[in-house]
């Protein structure tokens, strides 16, 4: 990836913000969400859900795989794929379907446990914990420059 960008989110409200930029600036491609259980990633996907303009819920896909959205005329596709036990479930769910929605955002939490199935991310979020439980350290990999001159700002 060409640009990298490292911050501090100490509270929600950073986390809400860093959403935002994101909601701004990538409104479709492949997403990829690293970090340990109670990192962040399902906050971090409902602020940016949100930004988007949805209304309502956001949950976490854990036992579903994935949750589709409609957001202002977009398809959004939450994916979380923490209880996956070999990429090749994600065939059989048909995952080749949503990938084939031209002009969607793909979402995906625990990326690595889908192997060659999912596409490579346009855009890395690793939410890291902290010794202090309510700051998180991360750490952006992508290709945008108008991404990387929002996150500076």
């Amino acid at each position: 990836m060409q640009y990298s960008f490292k911050l501090s989110l100490g509270n929600e409200q950073d986390t809400q913000k860093l959403a935002q930029k994101l909601a701004h600036n990538i409104t479709q491609g492949v997403i990829y969400l690293i970090g340990d259980l109670g990192a962040g990633k399902t906050t971090l996907t409902r602020y940016w859900l949100q930004s988007l303009g949805h209304q309502g819920a956001v949950k976490s896909p854990t036992y579903t795989l994935v949750e589709p959205y409609q957001i202002a005329g977009k398809e959004v596709f939450h994916f979380d794929l923490y209880r996956l036990n070999d990429p090749y479930e994600l065939e059989l769910m048909g995952i080749r379907d949503y990938l084939d929605i031209d002009d969607a955002l793909f979402l995906f939490e625990w990326p690595s446990k889908g192997g060659d199935e999912i596409p490579q991310a346009d855009c890395i979020v690793d939410i890291q914990k902290t010794e202090d439980e309510e700051v998180r350290e991360v750490s952006l990999s992508f290709n945008s420059e108008a991404l990387f001159q929002a996150l500076q700002a």
